[in-house]
């Protein structure tokens, strides 16, 4: 669902060609017919007089059969008079329009012909100047009617192109606390997105495209940014999603369906291996509310800046603990093998730059797991409890408690609300 800017061009109509009106003339008496046909100079008013009918019957046929514009309804005919013609035409080609011919002056058939929406009402004996008038009055409301219809049709298939990126521009004006009540669901709604709250929010973040001291030209960071974008879209796949851009060139994601624990390091590593640079992502769950989706992603910005000032080997030794909480024997000495430093100096850059030491980051990456299968599955307690890397159920549940301020089996009970600590902010 990623946009590609696209030139806005001004909306001009579709055709500038001048329709040609098609006229039809429903009279019983042929000299009458002859008479509108021959009086009438139809090619500068361009109309053209494609059939004529002698009752209301022959008319309703002929109408529908030639396509007509337009048709001049005789009052008094056989079969069907001028006023059933019309009810008839209206199901049958709601696009007509009529203009009455009468030898009788009656408030009635007047009243009657204004209801339903005629556009002129003449009497006989018919005098041309006044046809004629009528018919060129007709004729402009019908063509300003088509540049109406044009330009609409026009604007919406502009529309329909920019969808995209008119996305973007949402997704980014609806974070930043800009769209909210009706005004948000409505513009949902237009952009054919989901009414409900995305289940995630995501930031990347490219630093050295943001530092004063780049070299690189405007055109070439604007290409690398859209190819990270496409990257990112790549990974994300068919999951319905939105990726929006703000000023600074900081990519934001909204998610409506989940992705994967790994999302975070794939986008590192294969945004890394594909484009031979660094960046920084984080995503989390949304549990809240469309208006409070704004609070999510501040909180995803305020992480992903905060990547600026960690170590490498502490983002690292963080992943690592994304990667393999769930293992049962995870100790301190795991990741510091694989990161070639001791246990204690890992320890101790953890704690200085996380505040945080490896068992209490540990215990937050399984209760963050632990809250999304609470909230998204009926998997029993001591399931989840093994799936996360805990011995016994009693442990997770001390441990839970110890984090979110509530067992596992209340918080489930409530339906995870609550006065407690969200998940995304452990």
């Amino acid at each position: 669902m990623i946009g590609v800017p696209t030139t806005e061009t001004e909306l001009v109509p579709e055709s500038q060609t001048v329709k040609k009106y098609r006229v039809l003339i429903a009279d019983d008496e042929p000299i009458i017919r002859e008479g509108i046909r021959d009086a009438i100079d139809w090619a500068t008013l361009g109309m053209q007089v494609v059939g004529e009918a002698e009752d209301g019957e022959e008319a309703l046929e002929r109408a529908a059969d030639l396509g007509v514009d337009i048709v001049l309804v005789d009052m008094n005919m056989p079969f069907l008079n001028g006023i059933e013609l019309i009810r008839a035409l209206q199901h049958k080609c709601p696009g007509c329009r009529y203009l009455i011919i009468s030898g009788h002056d009656e408030f009635a058939y007047a009243q009657e012909a204004v209801r339903l929406g005629v556009e002129d009402y003449i009497l006989k004996p018919v005098q041309a100047e006044l046809l004629y008038s009528a018919l060129e009055r007709l004729r402009q409301r019908l063509t300003e009617e088509h540049q109406r219809t044009a330009y609409v049709r026009q604007a919406a298939h502009q529309i329909e192109r920019n969808i995209p990126l008119l996305r973007q521009r949402f997704c980014l004006e609806w974070l930043e606390g800009q769209a909210e009540g009706r005004d948000l669901t409505e513009q949902l709604a237009f952009l054919r997105l989901p009414s409900n709250p995305p289940v995630q929010i995501g930031v990347v973040r490219w630093p050295a495209a943001e530092a004063r001291q780049t070299i690189m030209r405007e055109n070439d960071r604007q290409l690398f940014l859209f190819a990270v974008e496409n990257i990112i879209s790549e990974l994300l796949g068919d999951l319905p999603h939105v990726l929006f851009r703000d000023p600074n060139g900081l990519i934001g994601m909204c998610l409506w369906q989940e992705a994967s624990e790994e999302i975070e390091s794939l986008l590192e590593q294969q945004i890394s291996f594909c484009m031979n640079i660094a960046i920084h992502a984080h995503v989390e769950t949304h549990a809240g509310t469309l208006e409070e989706t704004p609070d999510t992603y501040r909180h995803c910005r305020e992480l992903v800046y905060g990547e600026a000032r960690l170590s490498p080997l502490v983002r690292r030794a963080r992943q690592l603990i994304q990667e393999e909480y769930a293992e049962r024997e995870l100790t301190l000495e795991s990741p510091a093998s694989r990161l070639q430093v001791s246990a204690v100096y890992l320890s101790r850059v953890l704690k200085k730059e996380l505040n945080d030491s490896f068992v209490t980051l540990v215990t937050h990456a399984r209760i963050r797991k632990a809250v999304q299968l609470l909230d998204s599955t009926t998997l029993p307690i001591h399931t989840i409890a093994e799936r996360i890397g805990y011995d016994t159920q009693h442990y997770f549940s001390t441990a839970f408690k110890k984090t979110m301020g509530i067992s596992p089996v209340q918080y489930r009970k409530d339906g995870g609300t609550g006065d407690r600590p969200s998940a995304n902010r452990i």
